[in-house]
């Protein structure tokens, strides 16, 4: 889901609040305001889990890397360097 999940809920709030709270018509059997709450609901539930899901796939801060590489000053001279950076 991630952040296209986060979009999605977030537009189905904004458009379930428009329908609620802006929105005076009826339509035949049904009203829009109920229409408006169940886009909120279905949107509170989206974004929770996608930020359940792009919150745990993202990798945490606390691992160390390691990189390699190689150096060259003006004279041609190489050096190694191995860092970890936490």
């Amino acid at each position: 889901m991630g952040l296209t999940g986060m979009g999605f809920s977030t537009v189905s709030l904004a458009v379930g609040a428009v329908m609620y709270w802006a929105v005076t018509a009826q339509g035949h059997g049904f009203r829009y305001s109920t229409v408006g709450v169940i886009l909120m609901v279905v949107g509170a539930i989206g974004l929770v889990v996608s930020m359940i899901v792009f919150g745990a796939s993202r990798p945490s801060g606390g691992r160390s890397r390691s990189y390699d590489r190689q150096a060259i000053d003006s004279q041609g001279r190489s050096t190694e360097v191995h860092e970890e950076v936490h």
